[in-house]
């Protein structure tokens, strides 16, 4: 798109990145199912390898359909680039992967996804990285947990399971005063909902697996750069700041400026980890993400209506639901995410485990898997699924008890999620 008006998320999220195939005048992005790219002459190539020219050399580091993907994510989130790819899981090493080494630490919330914790407490160590976990509403604590060695801070918005939405712009700030970039999971809010680079973000990950795509099909993970740190003010960052040798002594700050994360992340990230976003994965987010707003809008509709008749119901412990006026978080949802606070949240049921597990198995209408954000209701007992590896304090914090289900609520018809909540309860409660 020009760089004229200042258009609307509507019509961006339709949009941008996205122009008419030039050999073809096809109007929707094709999918590009090509392993390599021929170039036009030896220095060409030789301008492309030496990161002289952008353009496409092999699919493990850059191809076309993805690279519309990569522009339309970093327009809806307020960034100036973005790199795809295979999962979530995989974005989030991304993300990190140029920012830490061994004996550095990353400060992360308590309130994150259970596999994220295990990926963090347990996966990362084999790189001699480390992970400290402290509850994001106690700014003190989490300005004492930063240390010497710590290279990052890490929350996520919309927090999975339990819907708990974070200050992002408090989190900033401590960021900021210690130098160090933050790194938010904006995977449940979606930029619809929240723009974390707004808000004081550094970068922003998705598994664009979730609300991004929204139809259950593909798996597949983003960074968004702001563009925004100064990566050379210290000497922490010198894998963007200090001399490169695969690229005869390149310094990425210096050389690309507020897109030397971006550069750095195909470069060196895709280039030497090789977590790819395939085409035709790249192909269904685009077209998940033309609906975005709508779905989002009736995600939150919908979770609000379920959510109050759940809490409502005697059958029921309580609800987290940061939607709900009863929320301890309401005032925050409301100050940070106008627009709602998404479509997930947890129920804790007065019947304990035994009542989950029945409660899950009872379901006709919403389906029971590991996955979340999709236009269909969904539902899991974390406890004894997404988040089994984690000590029961660690299940506690991240607000997957025993006696907890987690709900994420799709665009059917409302009135019949709650009928089929109901007669789950009845059989699972008594």
């Amino acid at each position: 798109m020009s760089d004229g008006p200042t258009y609307g998320f509507d019509t961006l999220q339709i949009h941008a990145g996205a122009r008419p195939d030039p050999a073809t005048g096809a109007r929707q992005t094709p999918i590009y199912q090509s392993t390599a790219y021929v170039f036009r002459d030896a220095d060409h190539a030789a301008a492309l390898f030496n990161l002289q020219e952008v353009g496409y050399i092999y699919s493990r580091l850059t191809n076309p359909t993805v690279a519309v993907l990569q522009e339309r994510l970093a327009t809806l989130e307020g960034g100036v680039g973005a790199v795809c790819c295979s999962s979530g899981h995989a974005a989030q090493i991304m993300a990190l992967f140029p920012l830490m080494g061994p004996g550095k630490n990353v400060v992360a919330s308590t309130r994150l996804y259970g596999g994220t914790v295990t990926q963090f407490s347990q996966t990362i160590k084999r790189f001699g990285w480390s992970a400290k976990f402290v509850d994001f509403d106690d700014l003190d604590a989490l300005r004492d947990a930063i240390d010497d060695d710590t290279r990052a801070v890490f929350c996520e918005s919309v927090a999975n399971p339990g819907g708990y939405v974070t200050d992002v712009r408090a989190v900033a700030d401590v960021a900021d005063a210690a130098g160090l970039p933050l790194i938010v999971d904006n995977t449940s809010a979606t930029p619809y909902l929240c723009q974390p680079i707004s808000q004081g973000a550094t970068l922003v990950v998705h598994s664009t697996t979730k609300y991004l795509t929204g139809n259950g099909t593909v798996t597949g993970g983003c960074i968004v750069d702001s563009g925004k740190f100064d990566w050379s003010a210290s000497d922490k960052f010198p894998s963007l700041s200090a001399p490169e040798p695969a690229y005869h002594g390149l310094k990425f700050h210096e050389t690309f400026g507020n897109l030397a994360f971006t550069f750095h992340g195909i470069a060196i990230g895709l280039r030497d980890l090789g977590m790819t976003m395939n085409p035709q994965a790249a192909h269904y987010t685009l077209m998940g993400i033309e609906t975005l707003s709508l779905r989002m809008q009736r995600h939150v509709e919908n979770a609000v209506k379920v959510a109050t008749w759940l809490e409502n119901d005697p059958r029921v412990d309580y609800v987290t639901y940061a939607g709900l006026p009863s929320s301890p978080y309401a005032d925050r949802a409301k100050r940070c995410y106008p627009k709602g606070t998404g479509g997930l949240f947890t129920v804790a049921l007065k019947g304990g485990y035994d009542a989950c597990v029945k409660f899950v198995d009872s379901l006709e209408i919403f389906s029971h898997v590991a996955n979340l954000g999709d236009t269909r209701s969904l539902v899991i007992h974390s406890a004894s699924t997404t988040h089994r590896q984690l000590t029961p304090e660690q299940q506690q914090a991240a607000g997957a008890g025993p006696n907890v289900v987690r709900i994420s609520i799709g665009i059917e018809d409302a009135d019949d999620l709650i009928r089929d909540l109901d007669q789950a309860l009845a059989k699972a409660c008594g």
